[in-house]
C-alpha cells in the first residue's frame, strides 16, 4: 500500500525482511504529528513489548472495543450478511452458479446472489472484445462460458448496487484485478501471497497475468507448471495464483497455479495483511475467542477479529467448537465501513477441491412446496433452520418468516409444530436450500418456468412494450414475451394504443424453455379462446385431428403453420382452399390463425402434412347436418361428449348435432358454474338447454335460466337492425377491458358498456365490478349504424328489473345446487354423500362435542360418521361446551365435496320455531355466507332461510362495506311462509336496514306518477332556506321553489330576503315550471310540456300561478340572450367561492351569473371578507357586464358601473412591481399601469417599497393607450375635494416647465450620455455627466453604482428644446443647493474649471486635431434624440439608427465633430453590435477626452485653419508628451484597463492572475454583456494553471456570483456542480452559501448549510458558519439545536472551542446574556483556558456594563494558573481602569496586584 497506515497494527519489533530491505516501523508512521518525546518513550517501551507480546494482543483487541468499531457489535450477536449491509467496494468470495453469454450469476455468502457482467472481467478482455467487435470478426470472440464454469470459486468486488424495476436491489460484481487488489501496491507484495488475476496475454513460454497492481508485472511460466496445460488459457481467464518469487522490489512477480500448493498456502502475518488490504478467499489459521448461539468469534493473523455465522460452521463439528480451539478458516467477505470480517469453516472452502458442487445432493427441488417441516432453531436477526422430511436442512431468512410489511413473532413461529414451505433456491456458497414461509409465495400457481406447460392459459401484467413484442410478467420471477405478430389476431400498427403498462392480460403459452428461462406467449384471441384440441407434440397430431395453428411462413409451394412447442407442418398449395390459389402471399398473411386438419404425420422425422381445405369442408359438412328447425331460442336436450377446459362439448339429441356449452352458461350464479361442470361427466344428459347462437362453425347453448326466459318471452333482438335506443336486453359479460365491459346477447350481438355506464358508483377498476359470464340486464343508449356498434348501460338506476326476479333467481340457484349434490351422490354411490344430500338448512341434529378451541368447536354424529361437523366461534358464543357433551345443533350449510357440515348451537336458533304469516316484516341477522347465497335467521322465531347475496343482477359490490358479512342486520318481508322449492323454508325479500325517516319520501316518490309543466298544485311549506323553499304536495311528493320564484321582481326590495316572507307550515298554491333529476338534483331544462318530473320545480309568483295568464316555457338560452349589457337587474346571492373569490348570483333557477372581487366591492378594506357584505338569498341590484350563451358566460357587477371610463375611479389589484411602476389588474378584464411619479403627491425615496403583489388599490383612470390604462394613485386625483398642498405636481407637458425651475424626479437609468431622470409620466430629462457631479468621473459606472433606479433627486432645468421635447437638467450642488450625488469618501478628483481647464485643453486639442485631419469634413446633421421616453436605453439607439440610414457617410466624422450639447450618444455602443457601421467608432479613451471639454468640440467642428511653424512645433511636442504619458499609463500597474484589447495584453503577461480575469469579467458586466463575461470566466478556468488552486477558486466564485445575479437557478446549479468536481468541495459550498446569504436567498442558503453539515460533519468551520448564519437571521433556537448536533458530530476535544465560538457568535449577532451564560459554563469546567478568559473579557468590555467587567477581572486574577499569565491579566485590568475608571479604582487594582505579589512571594518577584 502507498500509505503504510494500518487499522490494527500488530505490535512487536519490525522484522528484517528476507532480501535485506529495511521494514518501516509501524509505530513511527502511524501518527505523523506526535512530538519527539512521545517517540522517545515509545522506543523505551519496545523492550517491554517484546517480552510481553501476548499481553499486547489482548490490549489491542480491547482497544478496538474502545474505539467503537463494529467488531464489538459482532461480538454481541453474530448475524448473517444482509442485503442492506452490502456496500459498493465490498470484497466477497463467490461461487459461479450459472454462466450465460454476457453475464455470470454468482452465488455469494448467506444466500445473496450477484451478477458479473462481461464488461467487468478485466481491462485486457474488454479491450479485446471492443477490437473484435470493431473488426466484425466475431467468430474468435472468447465468450464467458469458455472462461467460467459452474462451481468455480472467485474473488469479487461489489461494483455497483442497481435498483431493479420492482425496487429490489441487484448486486453488480467485478473480478477486475484492479478493483479486487486495489489496496495492494508493488511494495506491499510478498512471496507466498495468494492473489486473484486475469490472463492479460498468452505468450510462447507462459502468460502475463493482470494482478491489478500498478508498476508490477506478473508472469506465469509454462515450465514451472508442467502438470498444468497452460495452452488452454485464454485472455480474460480468471486465475487464483500464488506469488512464488518477487524481483526488482516487487515490480516483477513469478506466479504458480498449482491447486495443491494453493490449498496449503496459509496467509501469514509476515505477509503484511491489514484490514484495508485483506482479501476474500485467504486461508487463515484462527483461534475461537467466543462461541455464541448464532456463530463464533475468531481471532486470526494475531490481531484481527472475525465472525463465523451458523451457515458457515461445519455441521458435523457444530457442537464441538470450544473457546481456545485452533481452526482453519477461509475469509468470506470484508465489510470495511464496519470493519467486519466474515469467515467460513466449511470444508469445501477451507480444503478447496476443483470447484464447489452447484447441484444439491437430493436433486433439483427449487420451487417445490414441502409440508410437515420442523423448525429446529431460530437465529435472532438472521432467520431460522427448517428440517425437511428426509432430514435435509433448509434456511428461512427472517424476511421470509413473515408476509411483506408485517411484523413477526419469531417465538410464535418456532412454537408451531409443523410448517409448510416453498424451496426458493439452492445456494452453492452455503451448500443449503433457502426456503420461504410466506403464504403469498407458497400459493403462487407458478413459481418457476418448469411449472408452465405449452397450451396453458395464464394471466399476467403488461410490463413493457418493445419493438419486437411485449413483455408480460406472470409473477415477480416469471416473464414471457408476446412476439409482435402475436399481440392480436391482426398485425397492430400502434400496439401502445391497445396495451398500457400494468394492464392485466390473458395469454396462452406457446412454448416454454425452463433451462434458458424463455417463455413465449400469444394474445391471439382465436388461439386463446380456441376450444379445439391442442397439438403439443408430433404424437398429438393424429390424422383427422383439427386444431388452430398460425402461419409463420408463406412460400410459393404452400404455407408453414406452427402449433405449440414449435411443432410445425406444411399446408401444400393444393390444400390451401377449395378454389385453386396461385399466389398464397396475396391470400394469407404471416401470423394469421386458421383451423387446420392433420392429413398425415411422421413423429420420428418430425414432419406433418396439413390442410386448410379439409378443415373447412369438414365444417361445411357438419353445418349441412344442422337442421333448419334448430332455431335460436329453441329448447333442446343434449348429451355430454367431452369436457373441455372452458366448457362442454355436447351432442344435441336426438340428431346428435355437435354443439358447445360454455362453463359460464351453466348457471346465472357464477359460483354454481364450476360445481356443475365438475359434477357433469361424459355421457350425462342435460335438459333445459337453449340455443343462443348458431353459425357455420358452431352452435352455442346456454342453461342460464334468465337468458332462457328472455328467449322464450322474445325479449331479444335477432339482428342489429332490430336494436333501438332504450331497448332492454338480457345478456352476459363477454370480456372485461380497462375502458369498460363487452356484453354479449343472444344471436351473437355484442355491445359495450363504457366504464361510466357500468355502475352508479365511482369505479376505478373495471375488473372489480363484474365477473366473466355474469348475467346482466342492459339498456341500449347509443347506436352507430355505420360501424354496426352499440353502447349499453348496466346502471341499476337506468334498467327496469322484472317483478319477482330476485326470488326466481334464488329458487333456480338453490335447485341447481341440489341437482349438483344429487348427481355427485349418485356418481360415487357413496353413502355419506347420499346422507349429506338429504340434509337441509334449518334441520336440527343431535351431536356430541369433539373438540373446543379459539376458532370454535367440532362435533361427532352417529349417523354421519366420517363427515366434518363444525361451528365457528360466533356460533358457540355464550354456550359452555365440554368435550363429550351432548348438544342440539341447527344446520347452516352442507358442503358435499369436502363432506363438511356447518352448524350453530346458539340457543335462539335451536329454540322452538314460531309460525310466520305472509307479508309479515322481521329483522333478520346474517348467520352464514356461501358465495351467492346467505343464511339468515328471522328475529325471535328461530326460523332460518336462504337469501341471495346480490339483490339485483347488475349489483356491483366494490368495497368491503358493500358486501354482506356475518352478523349484519337486514329488514325482511315474508312472501311465502313455507316455500316448497326451498324445502319448506320461508321465501323472503330483503333490504339493508336504513334510517327510518328516508322511507316515507322514497315510497311517496315511487307512488307519485310525476307532474307536468303548467300543472297548478296545492302544497304545504316543509322547509324554508335562504335560496329555496321545499313544499310537500298533496300526493306526498316534494317540490322546490327557487328564491327568484317567490314574489314579483318589481316588489323585491334591495337587500331583502324573499324566502323569509313564507312561513313553514303555511299552505301555498304553486305551478310547475320544470323539474330536477332525482339522482344528481340537476335542474332539467324546460322541455316538452307532456314530460313528467319526479321532483317538480315550482313558482309562487301570483301572475304566473293565475290560470288565465299565458304560460309558455322559455329556454335558458333565450332567457340569457334577453339580457343586454349595462342593463340593471335584480338577482339573488347563491354562493361565494373563496378560492376564486367569486360571488355566484342567480336570476332564475337555471341561470347563474358570476361577480368578480373587483366588481363586488368599492373599498379595499372589504377585500378580506367580501362574503360578509352579501348574505345567501339576499336580493341585490346588479349591472350586466357580459352575456353569452355559447360558451355560457354571464358576468355581473355590483358596484353600479359595468365599464371603465376615463376620469373615473376604480378598484385595482397589483399584479407585478417593476422599476418603472406597478402593473394593475382592473375590473371587467382591464389592465393598467401606474408610473412611479403617479404614486403620490409628494415623492418619497424607494417609492415602490410600500406596495406588494395582490394588494388592492383605488386608482384614477387617466387615459387608455393601446388597450392599457394609465393610472394615478395621487390623492389629489382620487379625492380632489380633500386634497392637501401638492409638493410634486404632475407635469402633463413640456410647456409647463421653465428654465431654471427646481424639480424633483426619479432616476430611470445611468448611461454614458448621462443620468436620465423621470420628471413625470410622460417626460424624462437628462443630466449630462459633467452636469451631474462636481467630481471628475472616468466612467459612468461610478454614478450608476450610487444612483440605482428610482433614486429620488432634486434637479434644476438648465435648458429645454421644445421642438425636440428635450429637457437638459443639472444635478450640481451649485444649482440644486443639495449635496453632491457622489460622496466625498470616494476621494475622486474635482473637475477642472477656468484657467486650469484651458491649459489642459490646449495640450489635448493639438492631438485631437492632428487625428481629425485625416477625416473628410461633411455637414453634420444635428438632430437631437427625443428625451421623452421611459428609458435611456434601446429606444435612443433606434432613433440614432435612423440617422445612420439617412447619412451613412457622415458616420465616421460624427464622433469627433459632435455638437456642444454633449458627447456623442453613440458611445454607449461599446460592446454592442446593433449595426455593422458601428465598428468605425472611436475608442472609449477618445470618448472621455470628448467628455471633458465643450470648447474643444466647437473648435473641432469648424474648418481647419493653416498653422504657423511655432504652432506645429508645439503640436509635435504635445504629441510626444502625450505618447510618453501613454507609455507611463501602460506601465502603471494600478491603472485599470479600459477596453478588451488592454485586458488581453495584460493577460498575456499574467495568465494566472484571477484578479485580472475578474476585472475583465466586471468590464463586460458593466456593459451588461453577460454572455461575454461567462465566456471570459470559462477561458480563465481553462487558462489558469491547475496548481493555482486559490486563483481557480476565485474565478469559480465569480462565476457563481454571476449566475446568481444574472442566470437562472438551473444555470447556477450546473456551475456549482462543476465547481465541486474541480475544486475542494468545502470552500465551494461555503462560498455559495455566502452568496445566497448576501443576496437574501435565505431559504436556499439554509438548505445548502444543511447539506454541508451532513457532508462535512467533521469540519468545525462548517458548524460555526451555519451557526453564524442562523444567528444573523435571528433563529436563536435553531442555532442552539445546531450546537448540540455539532457537539455530537465533532470529536470531544473540539467541544470547548466550538461552544466558545458559538458564544462569541451569540455576543455578536444574538443574545448577549445567552453568550455570557455559555462562556460562564465553559470556563467553570475549564478554568485554565486563559485564551478563552481573554476573549470573554474583550467581549464583556464591548457589550457588558463596567460592574460586570470588574467582577470578571476579579475572577480572573484569582485563577490558579502560572504567574506569568496572571501578570498579563493584571496589566489588562490596569489598562481598563485607566481608560474607564477613576483614580480610586486604579489604586484598588494596584493594591490587589501588591497583595498577589506578596502572596506569591519570591516566585513572583523573580
Amino acid at each position: 500500500m502507498a500509505s503504510a497506515e494500518e487499522d490494527f497494527p500488530r505490535g512487536g519489533t519490525a522484522k528484517k525482511s528476507t532480501d535485506g530491505k529495511p521494514v518501516v516501523h509501524r509505530g513511527e508512521v502511524d501518527n505523523l504529528f506526535q512530538s519527539n518525546e512521545q517517540a522517545e518513550t515509545k522506543r523505551k517501551r519496545k523492550a517491554a513489548l517484546k517480552d510481553d507480546a501476548r499481553k499486547l494482543k489482548k490490549q489491542k483487541t480491547g482497544k478496538e472495543k474502545n474505539d467503537g468499531l463494529a467488531l464489538n457489535a459482532a461480538a454481541k450477536c453474530v448475524e448473517i450478511l444482509h442485503m442492506k449491509n452490502v456496500k459498493e467496494g465490498m470484497l466477497m468470495l463467490g461461487v459461479v452458479k450459472d454462466v450465460a453469454d454476457f453475464e455470470v450469476a454468482v452465488s455469494l455468502p448467506c444466500g445473496l446472489q450477484g451478477f458479473l457482467s462481461i464488461k467487468n472481467i478485466s481491462d485486457s478482455y474488454t479491450k479485446l472484445l471492443s477490437e473484435q467487435l470493431d473488426s466484425a470478426d466475431t467468430e474468435d470472440i472468447c465468450s464467458l462460458p469458455h472462461l467460467f464454469s459452474p462451481g468455480m470459486v472467485i474473488r469479487c468486488v461489489v461494483a455497483k448496487l442497481d435498483v431493479a424495476k420492482g425496487g429490489s436491489l441487484s448486486i453488480q460484481l467485478s473480478v477486475n484485478p484492479k478493483l479486487v487488489n486495489k489496496a495492494l501496491n508493488s511494495s506491499s507484495l510478498k512471496a507466498g501471497m495468494i492473489l486473484s488475476g486475469c490472463v492479460e496475454s498468452v505468450e510462447d513460454h507462459g502468460c502475463i497475468v493482470d494482478i491489478g497492481i500498478n508498476g508490477s508485472k506478473a508472469f506465469l511460466s509454462k515450465t514451472a507448471d508442467k502438470q498444468h496445460n497452460l495452452d488452454e488459457l485464454k485472455v480474460g481467464q480468471y486465475l487464483t495464483c500464488k506469488v512464488e518469487e518477487l524481483k526488482n522490489e516487487g515490480r516483477v512477480a513469478r506466479l504458480s497455479v498449482n491447486p495443491p500448493t494453493i490449498a496449503q498456502a496459509w496467509a501469514e502475518s509476515e505477509q503484511g495483511w491489514n484490514l484495508t488490504n485483506l482479501l476474500p478467499g485467504l486461508l487463515v489459521k484462527a483461534t475461537i475467542r467466543k462461541v455464541t448461539k448464532h456463530g463464533l468469534i475468531l481471532d486470526f493473523l494475531s490481531s484481527f477479529s472475525g465472525q463465523v455465522d451458523f451457515l458457515h460452521m461445519e455441521p458435523e463439528q457444530a457442537s464441538n467448537y470450544t473457546e481456545g480451539t485452533e481452526v482453519h478458516a477461509c475469509v468470506l467477505y470484508i465489510e470495511l465501513s464496519t470493519r467486519l470480517v466474515g469467515l467460513s469453516l466449511r470444508s469445501y472452502l477451507v480444503q478447496p477441491r476443483q470447484g464447489v458442487n452447484t447441484n444439491p445432493s437430493g436433486g433439483d427441488r427449487i420451487g417445490e412446496v414441502v409440508k410437515d417441516c420442523k423448525m429446529t432453531t431460530v437465529h435472532h436477526m438472521s432467520g431460522a433452520m427448517l428440517e425437511l422430511p428426509g432430514g435435509t436442512l433448509a434456511f428461512v431468512h427472517r424476511n421470509h418468516m413473515k408476509e411483506l410489511n408485517k411484523s413477526v413473532n419469531e417465538n410464535k413461529v418456532l412454537a408451531k409444530p409443523e410448517h409448510t414451505c416453498r424451496i426458493l433456491d439452492f445456494s452453492p456458497m452455503d451448500q443449503i436450500h433457502f426456503a420461504t414461509l410466506r403464504w403469498s409465495v407458497i400459493e403462487r400457481p407458478y413459481y418457476r418456468y418448469h411449472d408452465l406447460q405449452a397450451g396453458q392459459i395464464v394471466e399476467g401484467k403488461v410490463s413493457v412494450l418493445l419493438s419486437h413484442g411485449m413483455v408480460v410478467h406472470l409473477s415477480n420471477h416469471i416473464k414471457g414475451l408476446v412476439p409482435r405478430t402475436h399481440l392480436s389476431d391482426i398485425i397492430l400498427k400502434n400496439p401502445e394504443k391497445k396495451y398500457v403498462e400494468g394492464m392485466k392480460v390473458k395469454c396462452r403459452v406457446l412454448s416454454v424453455d425452463p433451462a434458458n428461462k424463455k417463455l413465449y406467449l400469444t394474445r391471439k384471441k382465436a388461439l386463446v379462446e380456441s376450444s379445439l384440441p391442442l397439438i403439443l407434440s408430433y404424437n398429438d397430431a393424429r390424422p383427422g385431428c383439427v386444431s388452430h395453428g398460425y402461419i409463420v411462413c408463406i412460400k410459393s409451394f404452400g404455407c408453414i403453420v406452427r402449433f405449440y412447442n414449435n411443432i410445425k407442418g406444411l399446408v401444400p398449395i393444393s390444400e390451401l382452399g377449395s378454389e385453386p390459389i396461385s399466389s398464397p402471399e396475396e391470400v394469407f398473411y404471416v401470423g394469421q390463425v386458421l383451423k387446420t386438419k392433420v392429413l398425415k404425420c411422421d413423429p420420428e422425422k418430425e414432419k406433418m402434412m396439413l390442410s386448410f381445405k379439409a378443415a373447412v369442408e369438414g365444417d361445411t359438412e357438419e353445418a349441412a347436418k344442422v337442421p333448419d328447425d334448430l332455431e335460436v331460442g329453441k329448447q333442446v336436450e343434449a348429451k355430454v361428449l367431452k369436457k373441455l377446459i372452458n366448457g362442454l362439448e355436447v351432442a344435441i339429441l336426438p340428431d346428435e348435432i355437435r354443439a358447445i356449452l360454455p362453463t359460464m352458461h351453466l348457471s346465472d350464479h357464477m359460483s354454481n358454474c364450476p360445481l356443475m361442470w365438475e359434477s357433469l361427466q361424459e355421457g350425462d344428459n342435460i335438459s333445459n338447454l337453449v340455443c343462443f347462437s348458431k353459425n357455420k362453425q358452431q352452435i352455442s347453448l346456454t342453461k342460464k335460466p334468465t337468458v332462457r326466459w328472455a328467449l322464450e318471452e322474445g325479449l331479444v333482438a335477432k339482428d342489429f337492425s332490430e336494436i333501438t335506443v332504450g331497448m332492454q336486453l338480457i345478456g352476459w359479460v363477454k370480456n372485461i377491458m380497462s375502458y369498460g365491459v363487452f356484453v354479449e346477447f343472444p344471436h351473437g350481438l355484442v355491445g359495450l358498456a363504457p366504464k361510466s355506464a357500468m355502475t352508479d358508483k365511482f369505479l376505478s377498476d373495471t375488473a372489480a365490478a363484474f365477473q366473466l359470464g355474469q348475467t346482466v340486464i342492459a339498456k341500449v343508449t347509443n347506436l352507430d349504424e355505420e360501424k354496426r356498434r352499440f353502447l349499453v348501460t348496466l346502471k341499476i338506476s337506468e334498467v327496469i328489473t322484472p317483478d319477482g326476479d330476485a326470488q326466481t333467481r334464488l329458487i333456480n340457484g338453490l335447485q341447481e345446487r341440489r341437482a349438483v349434490n344429487e348427481m355427485l351422490a349418485m356418481k360415487d354411490n357413496c353413502d355419506l354423500r347420499q346422507q349429506l344430500t338429504a340434509l337441509c338448512v334449518g334441520q336440527t341434529l343431535k351431536l356430541t362435542v369433539d373438540t373446543v378451541n379459539d376458532d370454535g368447536a367440532t362435533f361427532k354424529s352417529h349417523d354421519l360418521v366420517s363427515a366434518t361437523i363444525l361451528a365457528n366461534k360466533y356460533h358457540v358464543m355464550g354456550v359452555n361446551l365440554t368435550e363429550g357433551q351432548k348438544v342440539t345443533a341447527v344446520i347452516l350449510h352442507v358442503h358435499i365435496l369436502s363432506a363438511s357440515v356447518h352448524v350453530s348451537v346458539l340457543p335462539k336458533l335451536v329454540a322452538k320455531k314460531k309460525s310466520l304469516s305472509e307479508g309479515s316484516k322481521h329483522i333478520a341477522m346474517l348467520q352464514y355466507i356461501d358465495n351467492d347465497f346467505a343464511v339468515v335467521s328471522l328475529d325471535n322465531t328461530a326460523k332460518l332461510t336462504v337469501i341471495h347475496t346480490r339483490s339485483h343482477l347488475n349489483e356491483v359490490l366494490l368495497s368491503e362495506s358493500d358486501k354482506l358479512k356475518g352478523g349484519m342486520i337486514l329488514a325482511v318481508e315474508v312472501i311465502e311462509p313455507s316455500c316448497h322449492e326451498l324445502q319448506g323454508l320461508p321465501l323472503v325479500s330483503w333490504q339493508r336496514t336504513a334510517p327510518r325517516r328516508q322511507r316515507t319520501t322514497s315510497d311517496n316518490q315511487q307512488d307519485s306518477k310525476g307532474h307536468r309543466f303548467g300543472d297548478i298544485l296545492q302544497g304545504k311549506v316543509r322547509t324554508v332556506k335562504p335560496v329555496c323553499i321545499q313544499v310537500t304536495l298533496e300526493d306526498g311528493s316534494t317540490g322546490s321553489v327557487h328564491v327568484s320564484e317567490v314574489m314579483e321582481v318589481t316588489k323585491v326590495c334591495q337587500g331583502s330576503f324573499p324566502t323569509s316572507s313564507v312561513k313553514v307550515g303555511s299552505t301555498v298554491t304553486a305551478r310547475v315550471i320544470g323539474g330536477r333529476e332525482a339522482s344528481s338534483n340537476r335542474f332539467l331544462p324546460f322541455s316538452h310540456p307532456k314530460y313528467t318530473y319526479t321532483i317538480p320545480e315550482l313558482t309562487l309568483i301570483p301572475s304566473k300561478v293565475d290560470k288565465s295568464s299565458d304560460f309558455t316555457p322559455v329556454g335558458a338560452k333565450e332567457k340569457l340572450e334577453s339580457y343586454t349589457v349595462g342593463e340593471e337587474i335584480t338577482c339573488f346571492v347563491s354562493k361565494f367561492n373563496p378560492k376564486k373569490k367569486l360571488l355566484e348570483v342567480t336570476t332564475d333557477p337555471r341561470i347563474t351569473g358570476t361577480v368578480e372581487l373587483l366588481a363586488m366591492i368599492t373599498d379595499p378594506k372589504d377585500a378580506s371578507h367580501p362574503e360578509k357584505l352579501y348574505k345567501l338569498g339576499q336580493a341585490v341590484c346588479a349591472k350586466v357586464v357580459e352575456t353569452n350563451s355559447k360558451p355560457h358566460r354571464f358576468v355581473l357587477s355590483l358596484t353600479g358601473v359595468h365599464t371603465l371610463e376615463e376620469g373615473s375611479v376604480a378598484l385595482g389589484m397589483v399584479t407585478d412591481i417593476r422599476p418603472q411602476g406597478l402593473l394593475v389588474k382592473l375590473p371587467f378584464g382591464g389592465k393598467g399601469f401606474v408610473a412611479v411619479t403617479e404614486l403620490a403627491d409628494a415623492y418619497r425615496p424607494n417609492p415602490l417599497d410600500a406596495y406588494s403583489k395582490d394588494q388592492l388599490l383605488r386608482c384614477f383612470l387617466i387615459a387608455c393607450e393601446n388597450g392599457k390604462w394609465q393610472l394615478s394613485l395621487r390623492p389629489s386625483r382620487l379625492n380632489p375635494q380633500q386634497a392637501k398642498l401638492v409638493k410634486d405636481p404632475e407635469v402633463l407637458s413640456i410647456d409647463h416647465l421653465k428654465e431654471g425651475q427646481i424639480i424633483r424626479g426619479y432616476v430611470t437609468s445611468v448611461g454614458e450620455q448621462g443620468v436620465f431622470i423621470r420628471l413625470s409620466r410622460v417626460i424624462t430629462g437628462r443630466a449630462q455627466l459633467q452636469q451631474s457631479t462636481k467630481y471628475f468621473v472616468r466612467n459612468h459606472q461610478v454614478l450608476a453604482e450610487h444612483l440605482p433606479p428610482n433614486t429620488l433627486l432634486t434637479t434644476k432645468i438648465s435648458s429645454i428644446d421644445r421642438e425636440e421635447e428635450f429637457v437638459n437638467l443639472s444635478l450640481l450642488p451649485v444649482d440644486t443647493g443639495k449635496p453632491d450625488i457622489l460622496p466625498e469618501s470616494l476621494s475622486l478628483p474635482l473637475r477642472l474649471i477656468g484657467e486650469e481647464k484651458k491649459k489642459y485643453d490646449a495640450v489635448k486639442k493639438k492631438r485631437t486635431l492632428s487625428e481629425s485631419e485625416q477625416v473628410p469634413k461633411k455637414k453634420k446633421k444635428t438632430k437631437k434624440a427625443k428625451g421623452d421616453d421611459n428609458d435611456s436605453g434601446v429606444e435612443v439607439y433606434f432613433r440614432e439608427e435612423e440617422d445612420q440610414e439617412d447619412e451613412p457617410k457622415s458616420e465616421a466624422a460624427k464622433p469627433v465633430t459632435s455638437s456642444s450639447a454633449g458627447p456623442s450618444r453613440l458611445q454607449v455602443t461599446a460592446g454592442f453590435s446593433w449595426d455593422v457601421g458601428l465598428n468605425s467608432l472611436k475608442p472609449a479613451s477618445a470618448a472621455q477626452d470628448g467628455d471633458s471639454s465643450d470648447g474643444e468640440d466647437q473648435d473641432g467642428s469648424s474648418k481647419p485653419q493653416k498653422k504657423s511653424r511655432h504652432e506645429l512645433e508645439l503640436e509635435k511636442k504635445a504629441a510626444e508628451k502625450a505618447l510618453v504619458q501613454r507609455e507611463v499609463e501602460l506601465m502603471d500597474p494600478n491603472l485599470r484597463p479600459e477596453d478588451a484589447a488592454a485586458f488581453e495584453r495584460l493577460l498575456l503577461a499574467s495568465p494566472n492572475s484571477s484578479l485580472l480575469w475578474l476585472q475583465y469579467m466586471a468590464h463586460h458586466l458593466q456593459a451588461t454583456q453577460i454572455e461575454q463575461a461567462r465566456a471570459v470566466a470559462e477561458r480563465a478556468l481553462k487558462t489558469i494553471s491547475f496548481r493555482e488552486e486559490q486563483e481557480k477558486l476565485n474565478v469559480w466564485v465569480a462565476l457563481l456570483n454571476l449566475e446568481n445575479m444574472y442566470g437562472t437557478e438551473e444555470s447556477l446549479k450546473k456551475v456549482f456542480e462543476r465547481a465541486l468536481q474541480f475544486c475542494e468541495p468545502m470552500p465551494v459550498y461555503q462560498q455559495l452559501a455566502d452568496i445566497y446569504a448576501k443576496s437574501d436567498k435565505i431559504k436556499e442558503a439554509e438548505g445548502l448549510y444543511k447539506t454541508m453539515v451532513k457532508r462535512f460533519r467533521q469540519n468545525k468551520a462548517v458548524w460555526l458558519s451555519f451557526g453564524s448564519f442562523l444567528l444573523q437571521q435571528g433563529q436563536s433556537d435553531a442555532a442552539a439545536a445546531l450546537l448540540q448536533r455539532a457537539l455530537k458530530s465533532l470529536p470531544s476535544k473540539e467541544s470547548v472551542d466550538v461552544i466558545a465560538k458559538f458564544a462569541q457568535l451569540e455576543f455578536r449577532y444574538g443574545d448577549v446574556e445567552k453568550g455570557r451564560t455559555m462562556f460562564d459554563k465553559v470556563l467553570t469546567s475549564y478554568p485554565k483556558r486563559t485564551d478563552l478568559w481573554s476573549v470573554f473579557i474583550d467581549l464583556m468590555i464591548k457589550h457588558g456594563s463596567q460592574k460586570e467587567v470588574r467582577v470578571l477581572f476579579d475572577r480572573v486574577i484569582h485563577l490558579s494558573v502560572s504567574v506569568k499569565k496572571i501578570k498579563f491579566f493584571f496589566k489588562r485590568y490596569l489598562e481598563y481602569e485607566k481608560k474607564h475608571g477613576t483614580t480610586q479604582s486604579i489604586q484598588a487594582v494596584k493594591e490587589k496586584a501588591m497583595e498577589f505579589v506578596e502572596a506569591k512571594g519570591t516566585e513572583a518577584a523573580n
